[in-house]
């Protein structure tokens, strides 16, 4: 259904927010422990070895987990693992899962292990574990964390505007998506004020591309809002001479919605004998501009996506590009999605 609000997507957000921009991340919700790092080293992501280590399923509402290797400022210890959750929905085994995680990792490396979890669910403002013991006989076994609300934040809206720490602006994002409960409307809004926002806080172009795809991925909007979301954002790139979309994925907008428009007045014009030219006129104008989008979604989907992967891994076998051609919209949204965790093009196909 066109109009049907899809689910939020916040796996892939969160994920390609904390690669990006994790030092931003530290100083935002965990800033005392931010403190402790040093950052002229940089930090050194582990999450290819994170897949390698057996932890069982994904629990049901963690969204992201990352594992970080970074030095500390007392150089005391060489260097330590931040394993980083973000947990979207509450979870009564959620402590003791920390406990497990943080074990199987230490046991893995044997290095020193920082366990921090983010809480992203709406459920209860009082829920916020940060501890898992046992002591029985004389023994004592557990852990205690760093955990923050993401919650907590809903009361300080003016201060999450101003501030030019892009999790704050994520922050905003994931809070909003939430209070839109499905409503297309109150989502859309969210999304376009958050939109413009991205340029006004006057951020790098790579920073604005990155967080551009995160509002896309998580504020999911039904079809109908998204199309219309699509022409105001390329109105404002032209408005503000931003290239959020390259001229060429544009092109691809522009022709797709040009060929789908003329096919459509045509077709309304030919069925317009009939019932009359100017309802076969309108008719043909609603179905070109939804055939033009389809369309012009579907290439320049293709053309970002093959950009980003010879990006990555290079020229691009035939068989590659004869796959990608052959996609449809929703298998090249979906390896867009997969690309950030992807070390090869087979893993992604696969």
């Amino acid at each position: 259904m066109p109009n049907a609000t899809p689910s939020a997507r916040y796996d892939s957000p969160w994920k390609a927010a904390l690669t990006h921009a994790f030092r931003a991340f530290m100083c935002f919700f965990f800033r005392e422990l931010a403190a402790e790092i040093d950052w002229t080293k940089r930090p050194r992501f582990r999450d290819k070895e994170l897949a390698g280590i057996n932890l069982g399923g994904k629990p049901d509402g963690l969204v992201a987990d990352k594992l970080v290797e970074v030095a500390l400022r007392n150089g005391r210890i060489q260097w330590v693992l931040v394993h980083v959750e973000v947990q979207a929905q509450r979870d009564a085994m959620l402590a003791r899962r920390v406990l497990d995680y943080n074990y199987r990792i230490f046991t893995q490396y044997a290095q020193p292990v920082a366990s921090l979890v983010l809480l992203a669910d709406d459920d209860d403002p009082r829920w916020l574990p940060h501890a898992f013991h046992n002591e029985v006989l004389g023994t004592v076994m557990g852990i205690s964390f760093a955990s923050a609300k993401l919650m907590s934040y809903a009361a300080r809206r003016d201060e999450l505007l101003v501030s030019h720490n892009p999790f704050a602006w994520i922050t905003l994002a994931h809070l909003r998506t939430q209070q839109a409960r499905h409503d297309p409307a109150q989502l859309y809004a969210a999304k376009w004020q958050l939109t413009k926002l991205l340029y006004q806080h006057g951020w790098r172009k790579q920073r604005i591309i990155v967080l551009f795809k995160v509002i896309d991925w998580m504020m999911a909007l039904p079809e109908l809002y998204q199309e219309r979301y699509w022409r105001a954002l390329l109105k404002l790139e032209r408005e503000r001479k931003m290239e959020w979309i390259s001229p060429l994925e544009q092109s691809f907008i522009d022709k797709g919605w040009r060929k789908g428009l003329k096919q459509g007045i045509e077709q309304g014009i030919e069925q317009g004998m009939e019932r009359g030219r100017e309802q076969g006129l309108e008719q043909g104008l609603e179905r070109g501009i939804e055939q033009g989008l389809a369309l012009g979604r579907k290439e320049g989907a293709l053309a970002l996506l093959e950009r980003q992967l010879t990006r990555r891994f290079g020229a691009l076998p035939k068989a590659t590009r004869s796959k990608l051609a052959t996609a449809t919209l929703e298998q090249l949204e979906a390896w867009s999605d997969a690309l950030p965790e992807s070390q090869s093009l087979n893993q992604l196909f696969d």
